[in-house]
């Protein structure tokens, strides 16, 4: 549903080095949530899937090309990519200085096309026949910004640093 290529494991790697050292590009892997007790967030076995990113309009440098994937069975259709799309947003936007937000989706991904419509308010703007996918825009605005506010009340942020 992604629309992504396989790579090589050398090719995986060589993606993973840029997460880490590109300017214009911000990533997060989404883990299953903890059982009581469990803080440990380095554990890969509750990895779900990614979060991410991109600043790639070179018209806009303040625009942020949003994705989401959650790829491990069982863990779809229960919230999870709103919720980590929401704390992304979230994070594009106070963290970074992001003020308008787009999402290109395969027209037949109508699961991801109503989250962004229905949830967040975005409103489709382009389709691409060629690339056979949808594009749809949210501008922030102070409404937006209260929102945000609401989706994020009750995390807690954790500030992980490799020693």
């Amino acid at each position: 549903m992604t629309g992504s290529e396989p790579l090589t494991i050398d090719e995986e790697y060589a993606m993973q080095q840029t997460w880490r050292t590109d300017d214009d590009k911000c990533t997060f892997i989404v883990l299953a949530k903890a059982q009581p007790g469990d803080n440990d967030i380095l554990d890969s076995s509750r990895m779900i899937g990614d979060v991410n990113f991109y600043l790639n309009n070179v018209y806009n440098p303040h625009e942020a090309e949003l994705e989401v994937m959650i790829a491990e069975d069982g863990c779809s259709g229960k919230g999870v990519a709103t919720e980590v799309l929401q704390l992304m947003m979230h994070y594009a936007v106070n963290d970074v200085g992001v003020t308008d937000l787009v999402v290109r989706i395969k027209e037949s991904n109508a699961a991801s096309i109503h989250i962004f419509e229905h949830k967040f308010g975005f409103t489709e703007t382009e389709r691409s026949k060629a690339f056979q996918e949808v594009t749809l825009r949210r501008t922030v605005t102070d409404e937006l910004q209260a929102e945000m506010k609401l989706w994020v009340k009750h995390a807690t942020r954790v500030e992980y640093v490799r020693a």
